[in-house]
């Protein structure tokens, strides 16, 4: 499941970057990143992973779409693109550990 989930958000981050949607979509990413991102913080500390925990409820809050945190469209970018990564990093230690 945290598999699935992962991937749909790394792809609507990244798109996020490379087209140009209208607002709505960006309302929309918010909402689905901050749920995901509870979702994940929630599960990893269930698993006892509190660094990974830390990470995802980090990020939950600073997508959260309560309270909008204006850091205009180039930051943004490179807060969508650096949450894939750490989401891409996450798949792979994740996979590692299964090993």
């Amino acid at each position: 499941m945290t598999l699935i989930l992962k991937t749909i958000l790394i792809i609507m981050l990244v798109a996020a970057v490379i087209f140009d949607f209208p607002y709505g979509y960006y309302q929309l990413l918010r909402f689905v990143s901050f749920a995901a991102f509870l979702y994940l913080g929630y599960t990893s500390y269930q698993i006892k992973n509190k660094e990974w925990a830390f990470l995802f409820i980090a990020l939950a809050l600073l997508f959260q779409p309560f309270i909008k945190i204006a850091l205009g469209r180039l930051i943004w970018n490179v807060v969508d693109i650096a949450a894939a990564l750490l989401l891409l990093i996450s798949i792979v230690a994740n996979y590692k550990k299964v090993e």
